[in-house]
């Protein structure tokens, strides 16, 4: 498979304060990895600095071979990346057919599509965003992310918050996304457990450097390393 995504040396944070730590990694076409690490390692920040909105301390990122360390935000996300952050960013005063309009891009993931994928969005299409569930407003997040039609698309703890009912069908959506659909794709999650199982590699953080990578399945299958990185045996 082509590289897609390349990092190097990568540091960045907020002001002088530097979070992620000399960070090397890379990504194929069609390849989905797990961001995992215990809370407050760097994964949002890396996440933050890929796409753009952290401070740039060293290091170099490349999309399809083509270096974005010098682009604003908004240019990489022209260029391809794709972007659902915790904060989810709905325009909440719009309908959600409004919102899937208003960023939508030529490509294969269409508003139609989304509504195939996200049933409880068609029924609501007409309703503004503030009149959504927090689960529903997380599956139009990453709803607007797809019609975007990125080349990389960025999923920061899209599960958090929400009802295990809810969590368990938007996990089963971007499992579709990642595994059978062939999207690439990077996801920060708490639960090894509930991401490991549906992304083809991963990579550990800890104090903003990578601790661990290699392929999610091999992951899963160690307790030890699941236990020193993210004490998952003990809990």
């Amino acid at each position: 498979m082509a590289e897609l995504l390349r990092v190097e040396g990568l540091r960045a944070g907020y002001g002088q304060a530097v979070v992620v730590q000399g960070v090397d990694f890379a990504l194929a076409e069609g390849q989905s990895l797990a961001l995992l690490g215990r809370n407050g390692t760097g994964k949002t920040t890396l996440l933050n600095s890929l796409v753009g909105v952290t401070r740039h301390h060293g290091g170099r990122i490349f999309l399809g071979g083509r270096d974005i360390t010098a682009l604003p935000p908004h240019a990489r996300a022209a260029a391809g990346i794709g972007w659902v952050p915790q904060e989810r960013n709905i325009f909440r005063s719009l309908t959600v057919a409004e919102n899937l309009a208003a960023v939508a891009r030529p490509g294969p993931w269409t508003p139609e599509r989304v509504y195939a994928m996200f049933p409880r969005l068609e029924e609501r299409k007409a309703n503004m965003g503030n009149q959504l569930s927090g689960g529903e407003q997380q599956m139009l997040a990453v709803a607007r992310a797809l019609v975007l039609n990125p080349r990389l698309l960025l999923l920061d703890e899209p599960l958090e918050g929400l009802a295990p009912i809810i969590a368990h069908e938007l996990l089963r959506s971007i499992a579709r996304v990642v595994r059978d659909e062939g999207v690439s794709a990077i996801i920060v999650e708490q639960n090894p457990r509930l991401i490991l199982p549906i992304t083809a590699r991963a990579v550990v953080l800890d104090r903003g450097a990578i601790v661990d990578e290699g392929d999610s399945e091999g992951l899963l299958a160690d307790r030890e390393r699941l236990d020193r990185w993210l004490a998952v045996a003990r809990a």
